[in-house]
């Protein structure tokens, strides 16, 4: 056990020097997790010590909630890792605690159950009013994590698996009975760290913080399969200060969804995503790479994402909102992305998404403003994009440059889609509408290119 806790210690210590500075050819990579910085623990348990089995077949629940238990209540100075040696450790959904580091071992696995009978309900987000797919309450997620702060999910790419397929089948046989569990999720939370993790096979979104500020996603592998229904990769909601980096994400929904509440009950609850930051991710998918809503009814503003690279996608870039849900979506800034092989390269629209209930406010149109994308390049694209306002809120400020999707061979190259949208464009091919003016202007729009 020494040398185990030595070994935890030595690599943790890795992980700190490696996220302080990292260099590339010399030159010092750009980062924001530096937001929140990585803790060192000193004391440290072994799930084992609780009477965790790692054969993959014994129910371990009871000795994660009662590791997690000593953690909560001896409250060591400085927090304490539950380490997770190599093995896979079968378990019910468990709540995490704050100033505590989970530790995922390389070859260690915590997996999910498949008896979807002892999960446990919980209230919706009051910024849903119900949940996502079904009304009143929602399974908890897989882990999970409210009112918490100092908490790390780390380790030596070890495994959290979700075992999503009996939650899948559920919703295409129409018989769950409330929303979908998420794989990770942490609400009223802040100063997380999520890295060096592999989380596969999410019954419904992966990674959900919600309500929380200070949370850094670095270097984490998100896995599901694409016709995997709803396994969005990382869905910052209602969340301020979020930092997505260096990671790979192919799933069968959004890749990166921002999102910050449902019409009526979003309005009201009334707390925006702000100050996010999305860099360096690598994935595929049938639906979008970076995804701006649709639940967009708080408010989102002030999201950079750059240095994307996507492939085999159904939409590379989605800004996605729709009548009902108020709220705005401003100050949106996408560079640098490379893309192979999608459906279309740009949507933005104010038709998308469903309502909670009859009860949303048709007057409660979302504002549409300043959005830049720029450094955009497309292969295999086969439709460039559409830019669809709405007409009695246009989307203002849409910025393009530097932006070229090149199609399959064929007898002619698709048009741009655009309706109730102004805006600025250059060396956008194939050519944009006519709504984005090409000619030099000046503002907000002219400065932000």
């Amino acid at each position: 056990m020494f040398r185990t806790i030595v070994s935890v210690f030595t690599t943790i210590q890795l992980l700190v020097l490696l996220q302080q500075q990292w260099f590339v050819n010399g030159e010092e990579l750009v980062t924001c997790s530096g937001i929140v910085p990585m803790k060192y623990r000193q004391d440290t348990i072994s799930i084992t010590d609780f009477g965790g089995v790692g054969d993959g077949h014994t129910l371990n629940t009871k000795a994660f909630r009662e590791a997690i238990y000593r953690i909560e209540h001896l409250k060591r100075s400085g927090g304490t890792i539950l380490y997770i040696p190599p093995g896979v450790f079968l378990t019910g959904s468990f709540n995490l605690t704050s100033h505590m580091t989970l530790y995922l071992a390389k070859g260690a696995v915590i997996r999910a159950t498949q008896d979807t009978s002892t999960w446990p309900l919980i209230a919706p987000l009051p910024s849903y009013g119900r949940g996502r797919e079904r009304p009143g309450g929602r399974y908890m997620s897989f882990i999970h994590g409210d009112g918490l702060h100092d908490v790390i999910i780390t380790g030596e790419n070890g495994t959290i698996d979700g075992q999503g397929d009996v939650w899948w089948n559920m919703w295409r046989q129409r018989t769950l009975q409330f929303t979908r569990p998420n794989l990770v999720e942490f609400m009223n939370s802040k100063n997380i760290i999520i890295s060096n993790v592999i989380f596969q096979n999410s019954p419904f979104w992966t990674l959900h913080p919600v309500y929380s500020s200070n949370v850094v996603i670095r270097y984490v592998t998100i896995l599901a399969p694409a016709d995997s229904p709803n396994t969005d990769g990382i869905d910052p909601d209602s969340s301020s200060h979020v930092c997505i980096e260096d990671s790979y994400i192919s799933t069968g929904d959004d890749l990166v969804a921002v999102k910050s509440g449902w019409d009526e009950y979003g309005i009201k609850y009334g707390r925006k995503s702000y100050g996010i930051t999305i860099r360096r991710v690598t994935g595929s998918s049938p639906f979008a790479g970076i995804a701006i809503g649709s639940e967009t009814s708080g408010g989102v503003e002030n999201v950079l994402a750059e240095h994307i690279n996507l492939f085999n996608m159904g939409l590379g870039i989605h800004v996605k909102t729709n009548i009902g849900r108020g709220g705005y979506i401003k100050n949106i800034t996408i560079s640098d992305v490379y893309m192979e092989n999608a459906r279309k390269g740009i949507k933005i629209a104010g038709d998308v998404g469903d309502h909670p209930d009859e009860n949303y406010d048709p007057n409660a149109l979302p504002v549409v403003h300043g959005v830049t994308m720029r450094n955009i390049w497309g292969e295999k694209v086969l439709q460039p994009g559409s830019i669809q306002g709405l007409k009695n809120s246009p989307f203002t400020g849409i910025c393009f440059s530097n932006i070229h999707l090149h199609g399959v061979e064929g007898p002619a190259t698709p048009l741009w889609k655009c309706s109730d949208v102004s805006g600025i464009a250059r060396a956008v091919s194939p050519s944009p509408c006519s709504q984005l003016t090409s000619f030099p202007g000046t503002g907000t729009c002219f400065n932000s290119l």
